[in-house]
């Protein structure tokens, strides 16, 4: 290699890397910014003085309640919730190197669905038993859709069209026991699954920061394997990667974020879809995407329950918000991927 292009080499990393750097300073102080404005503003706006004495411990007449009971969990589950979500979906559209091969897309999340509407309508379980419900189905979920896919090693075109085949069997699980719920449970199912952060509260927002603090470090481990096996399995497998090995790790701390988001806030849509394409096109080709998929999807889900909450007349659950965004890129996906002759 002679000197100009090494040079070059040099400089083109060099730039990348100071793009990723930037992107990601950028993420976090939209994230830290939108987390503040969810305190302050609402129905009732508070001045950042009396957000931080409520956070630090003091008692503020009136903001005490709304910030410090109401507002704060809510912003505190939708930041960990969002990353939970980013990240993990990111992580199998990487591994599986095909962007529909998302958990709200290929069944996980729909595991998870029809478990807690089992668990809220014919068990009248509480919210403990549900969310360890939730977080079960979608674990077996998971692991039947590997099982299913698995010949010689898992091709991601198989996986994503298996994974859409049990998405629609558990979708039609969930429809058939809705309609034998009570007024009462209907009410309550369909909460939780249409995604909302309403009634947050730190018995929530506990066991998902506990699920990313033990659990996102194996995935930003297991991050340059992810990006080698972007490569393909054979070349992968030739610079060292275990690649079964890895799948099951990731795949297993994946859907460990995602359960545990889940059993919080119910299936938010399209956040785990969307968090790692927007990640792509803003960072560039520089490193993971791990990182600046879970400021993403936390972006996303500050942004759109603020949006539900203040922005209409009516107050709309998350969900609802994130599903109006996703679903046309999904859409556009599709058109774009049969334009070009290619496969799912």
């Amino acid at each position: 290699m002679s000197a100009t292009t090494l040079e070059a080499v040099t400089r083109g990393r060099i730039r990348r890397t100071r793009r990723r750097l930037v992107v990601l300073v950028g993420l976090a102080v939209l994230v830290v910014g939108a987390f503040a404005v969810s305190l302050m503003a609402g129905r009732t706006f508070y001045p950042p003085a009396d957000v931080l004495a409520v956070i630090a411990g003091e008692d503020v007449p009136g903001a005490s309640f709304t910030v410090g009971t109401l507002r704060l969990p809510r912003a505190a589950l939708a930041v960990l919730a969002g990353a939970c979500f980013g990240i993990g979906g990111v992580t199998f559209q990487t591994m599986l190197r095909n962007p529909l091969a998302s958990p709200d897309v290929i069944g996980i999340s729909s595991g998870a669905s029809a478990a807690a509407a089992f668990a809220i309508v014919t068990l009248h379980l509480g919210e403990a038993g549900v969310s360890a419900f939730a977080i079960v189905a979608a674990l077996v979920v998971a692991l039947v859709i590997y099982l299913l896919s698995f010949k010689d090693g898992v091709a991601g075109t198989r996986l994503v069209l298996i994974g859409i085949g049990m998405a629609a069997m558990l979708d039609s699980v969930t429809a058939y026991v809705l309609t034998r719920a009570a007024e009462w449970d209907l009410q309550e199912a369909m909460r939780w699954l249409t995604g909302s952060l309403n009634g947050a509260t730190w018995r929530e927002t506990v066991p998902v920061a506990l699920a990313v603090a033990v659990l996102t470090p194996v995935l930003l481990g297991q991050a340059r394997n992810l990006s080698m096996m972007q490569l393909g399995d054979d070349t992968a497998a030739a610079l060292g990667v275990r690649l079964e090995r890895t799948r099951i790790l990731v795949i297993v701390a994946a859907v460990g974020l995602i359960a545990f988001a889940t059993a919080a806030t119910g299936p938010i849509a399209f956040v785990a879809f969307l968090s790692g394409p927007i990640a792509a096109r803003i960072v560039g080709p520089a490193g993971s995407l791990l990182l600046p998929s879970a400021l993403v999807g936390a972006l996303l889900v500050l942004v759109a329950d603020f949006i539900g909450q203040y922005a209409f007349d009516t107050r709309y659950p998350v969900g609802v918000v994130t599903g109006v965004l996703g679903a046309p890129y999904l859409i556009y996906l599709l058109i774009r991927t049969n334009r070009a002759g290619g496969s799912l």
